[in-house]
């Protein structure tokens, strides 16, 4: 089974430090960005699978940024995180094309239970994605037996 490589992406760097040591004691391959800049240069470089993206920084702030991502990274799994929580921000996210919402301070283990979450959905599509491109290759029994009989 594949691992899940994974990216924070906070203006609070006591945040990220401390989130990034809690979960790569827990097995997971984390890395952080302290600006929506910052993180689109790491996705440019690395093949990430789900970012955890705080909704208020200075600067690309997470929605703009969550906007790029899924412009440019369109498999990419994001969920927002904030500790300014509206419920429109959260619309807003989540129709910009965000997995999902969690708020701060959020517990690690709730944290890595939406990201795994989003690793599966990830995975699933990737498979449909795999299935339809070898089906578009593939023939069907019923094309076989036709060009077997035009031979």
């Amino acid at each position: 089974m594949a691992t899940m490589k994974m990216m924070l992406v906070d203006d609070e760097e006591r945040f990220l430090s401390t989130t990034q040591k809690l979960l790569t004691r827990k097995g997971y391959d984390v890395l952080t960005a302290i600006s929506g800049k910052e993180a689109l240069e790491i996705l440019k470089g690395r093949n990430i699978d789900v970012v955890i993206l705080d909704v208020k920084m200075p600067g690309m702030d997470g929605i703009t940024t969550l906007k790029e991502i899924k412009r440019l990274y369109p498999l990419v799994e994001v969920i927002m995180l904030t500790g300014h929580a509206t419920v429109e921000s959260a619309v807003e996210g989540l129709h910009a094309g965000a997995t999902d919402y969690l708020m701060k301070p959020t517990d690690v283990d709730d944290l890595i239970q939406k990201a795994e979450e989003a690793f599966e959905k990830r995975q699933r599509l990737e498979e449909k994605i795999r299935l339809a491109q070898s089906r578009r290759f593939m023939k069907s029994p019923r094309e076989i037996i036709k060009e077997t009989k035009e031979r």
